[in-house]
């Protein structure tokens, strides 16, 4: 693990990047003492964005379990997961470098691969119309068995720990506990699984090769579920000369938890969404993010506790799905590149 004084890279422009480890908050869901959860979720959320969560309700076996399987995936033929190829809903897989998420400092796309499930909703159901809704792209039985069920299983129980962090956000932010509860909020939410796999390349920041390139989430938060391997970074300030970026470690049975572009803006910017990236170091790492934002209609404007007449809202309204789709375009591959490859 780097240490916080005598480690760095260079950034290809003659400036040294100091690499540091950092300090996060971490939130403990089954204390009874809310007032300090609530405490130390908003001092991280005004200082960068990222904080643990333990005791989330999902043991450590289960995810043992839910990363045996993901592995299980990763290591089939090319040609079988290619089968199970992304479609326009962001269900399946996305392979190598299908996802630039720093267009002005990679030369490539990332060098990992992915596979997204989302909401199930069946294809006759008129809720499947809707962006990121629909029937999910499923390996079959015979290939990966129990699969689908371990995968759903761990969609509904991270969506249950994503309701918690999102309860104790609205306290910190001066809200009802239960205002994101809500149908048109995370009572029927869109949210995403993505099972992420990175091969043990090695990253090298001063050429433009990164296991992730430096972005921020779209949405309001995310739950990153990893192994033991180091590899994620955070910028906390994306404006210095030269950026710093800091490595968070992971702790076993914890999920690192980050907010979004969404939560930033429906805050005034008052809570922070944060570069980060994924540097490889030559070791295979795999790592489970869920992704979670309100439903499609949900209208994202300033929360009326971050607006006042020194601080009028800095960004106009803007419906949830719209905001998601575009994000969505910008950083993935257009799929036709993929039928041209197979004709």
């Amino acid at each position: 693990m780097p240490k916080q004084s005598s480690s760095g890279t260079s950034t290809g422009n003659g400036a040294f990047e100091v690499t540091k480890v950092s300090n996060l908050n971490c939130i403990d869901l089954s204390s009874s003492d809310i007032q300090r959860s609530v405490s130390l979720l908003k001092q991280a959320c005004l200082d960068c964005g990222f904080f643990y969560v333990i005791n989330h309700g999902i043991s450590e076996e289960f995810m043992e379990e839910v990363f045996d399987q993901s592995k299980r995936f990763f290591t089939l033929p090319l040609s079988e997961k290619m089968k199970l190829l992304r479609n326009e809903k962001h269900r399946g897989y996305t392979p190598l470098l299908d996802e630039l998420l720093d267009p002005n400092n990679q030369v490539h796309g990332d060098y990992k691969e992915g596979y997204y499930i989302g909401v199930e909703v069946p294809v006759d159901d008129p809720e499947a119309e809707k962006p990121f809704y629909g029937p999910n792209v499923w390996p079959t039985t015979d290939i990966l068995p129990g699969w689908r069920d371990t995968m759903e299983k761990y969609h509904q129980k991270a969506l249950e720990a994503a309701r918690s962090v999102a309860r104790i956000i609205a306290l910190a932010l001066d809200l009802e506990i239960d205002f994101f509860d809500k149908p048109e909020m995370l009572g029927q939410p869109i949210a995403t699984l993505r099972l992420l796999h990175y091969g043990g390349d090695i990253s090298n920041p001063s050429v433009g090769i990164f296991g992730a390139g430096a972005h921020s989430d779209y949405g309001l938060i995310t739950l990153l579920a990893t192994d033991n391997v180091l590899g994620l970074q955070i910028c906390k300030d994306k404006d210095a000369k030269p950026q710093v970026w800091e490595y968070v470690p992971p702790i076993k049975g914890a999920f690192i938890v980050n907010l979004g572009d969404m939560l930033e803006r429906w805050s005034n910017c008052i809570f922070k969404s944060t570069l980060h990236r994924v540097l490889g170091n030559g070791q295979e790492r795999y790592s489970i993010a869920y992704f979670v934002e309100p439903s499609h209609d949900c209208l994202v404007e300033c929360l009326p506790t971050c607006k006042s007449e020194e601080n009028p809202p800095k960004f106009p309204p803007i419906k949830c799905a719209a905001y998601l789709s575009q994000r969505y375009k910008d950083t993935h591959a257009d799929l036709k590149l993929y039928k041209a490859e197979r004709t």
